[in-house]
């Protein structure tokens, strides 16, 4: 029996334009590799070779001179406020007597939190114009944040005013979000998976801020402290932690020195900070005497000098970005 000759097939899509494959879990080791690869490209073609991370919290707005008024989001990274009852009291209900007693304390944790973003702003745009002016080729100590609204806000804002390049590493979540409008548009970057975006904070980072926030910015922060305390870090790493009233009320390291869970030395990994221009003066120090007065560093500046820096790419992401991470063996 003869069989029918077969339709003429259409052509087979090529595997990496094959959507269905590449967003199954089958096709999962392609999406992490891409998430490791696609930015590492673009730091080389930026020539950024390391940064300064800026964690904080995402659910307050500023208060700015275009936005009179203060306004909780409804998540991390939300674009959508919270409920009416959960937002902080406005003026005319406080002078009324009508505000809730959660909604008065709103209205003063939202003033505080103001304030916070305006120091996250004045500090970041003092430590890019301070970056912009060391010399070489490639861009040191970029200000870097999450992408999202409220302190990562702020960070980028501060570089973005001083006329500098600025990293948002965003997040993809299951709500509408959207990165802050101040990051540099070839440094905008959104992330499936929370361990690569881990990754590319704790690879090019020579500093870490720590702002007022919540579970997000305690996770990041200990993420990178255990890091250093393990040493998995092959880079030595200034940690400021900003706000001492704010989170030595929200927790107390000291315990965990006092009961034994972390050696006494470990608290040396980070100091508290109250002010910009405190900060700016640890970073400072920080990262001149643990990066820029290296011998690593010595010895790049000596071969730039000799051989001068190529106008592409760098030639490997180990030579443009140093030692950031310990060898496996």
């Amino acid at each position: 029996m003869d069989l029918p000759v077969p339709e003429e097939l259409e052509e087979a899509p090529l595997a990496y334009e094959n959507s269905d494959f590449l967003n199954s879990a089958d096709g999962r080791i392609l999406r992490i590799l891409a998430e490791y690869q696609e930015p590492m490209a673009r730091f080389r073609r930026e020539r950024i070779q390391d940064t300064v991370v800026f964690f904080g919290s995402a659910r307050f707005r500023a208060l700015d001179v275009a936005n009179a008024e203060l306004e909780l989001l409804a998540n991390t990274g939300s674009s959508q406020p919270a409920p009416e009852d959960e937002q902080p009291a406005r003026p005319d209900e406080i002078e009324s007597g009508e505000a809730s007693a959660l909604r008065l304390r709103r209205a003063e944790a939202a003033v505080e939190m103001a304030a916070y973003y305006e120091d996250a702003r004045r500090l970041a745009g003092m430590l890019a114009t301070w970056a912009q002016a060391l010399p070489g080729r490639r861009h040191r100590f970029v200000v870097t944040s999450g992408g999202g609204p409220g302190i990562m806000e702020a960070a980028n804002r501060g570089a973005y005013e001083a006329g500098c390049k600025t990293i948002g590493l965003n997040i993809k979540l299951p709500f509408e979000q959207h990165p802050n409008p101040y990051i540099t548009p070839a440094l905008n970057f959104d992330f499936h998976y929370f361990f690569m975006r881990k990754y590319w904070f704790a690879y090019l980072a020579k500093a870490l801020v720590v702002f007022p926030g919540g579970f997000g910015t305690l996770d990041e922060m200990f993420e990178l402290l255990t890091l250093a305390q393990t040493k998995k870090l092959a880079k030595k790493i200034t940690v400021v932690i900003y706000g001492s009233k704010y989170w030595k009320s929200v927790i107390n390291l000291d315990v965990l020195a006092e009961k034994g869970a972390i050696a006494l030395a470990d608290l040396d990994l980070f100091q508290f900070a109250d002010t910009p221009e405190e900060a700016f003066e640890m970073l400072k120090k920080g990262l001149t005497e643990n990066h820029l007065e290296s011998a690593y560093e010595r010895e790049q500046l000596l071969r730039e000098s000799r051989e001068g820096v190529p106008e592409g790419p760098a030639p490997s992401a180990q030579e443009m970005l140093g030692p950031d991470i310990t060898k496996t063996r």
